[in-house]
């Protein structure tokens, strides 16, 4: 690739290389609780109830079952060369972020306020969709909004 092509790659929204025969791909895609965005999906519990089972194991298979719609929707997709947003197989999920102030108005997509929690429910979020095959990954699993995220305060990101 050349280094314009390189750089045209490092976005969401990476256009094609038609001489390398790489489509165009839209990495813009999330699963937190099921396949978003991409029509009709299983819905399971918000995040934060899949935390209140205490069950790593639950959630792993949960996510198993989202990558396997999620790669279903994928190659639907692709059969009709579509490559648009929400459509791909990189997942921004799950949100590890730490629920540590009841007025961020995202806590429901967190695992809650304790971090062994956060990370046992997380690392099995990310063990399901990605699947345990050596060749390949169901999809993408990209743990997002580290523990600084959290708001509402508008100085968030300075300490």
């Amino acid at each position: 690739m050349t280094l314009e092509e390189k750089i045209l790659q490092m976005q969401n929204n990476a256009s094609a290389i038609p001489r390398l025969g790489v489509p165009a791909y839209n990495w813009w895609n999330e699963c937190l609780h099921g396949v978003a965005r991409n029509g009709v999906a299983t819905v399971f519990p918000q995040a934060i109830g899949m935390a209140a089972t205490w069950d790593p194991d639950l959630i792993r298979k949960e996510a198993d079952v989202i990558s396997t719609e999620a790669r279903a929707k994928y190659n639907y997709a692709i059969g009709k060369n579509e490559h648009g947003m929400y459509q791909g197989l990189a997942f921004w999920s799950p949100n590890i972020n730490i629920d540590r102030n009841p007025r961020f108005g995202r806590g429901q997509e967190t695992y809650g306020e304790g971090p062994f929690l956060t990370s046992q429910i997380g690392v099995a979020f990310v063990r399901g969709p990605q699947g345990y095959n050596s060749k390949y990954l169901k999809v993408v699993a990209t743990p997002k909004h580290f523990p600084a995220h959290s708001g509402p305060e508008t100085s968030r990101h300075y300490y």
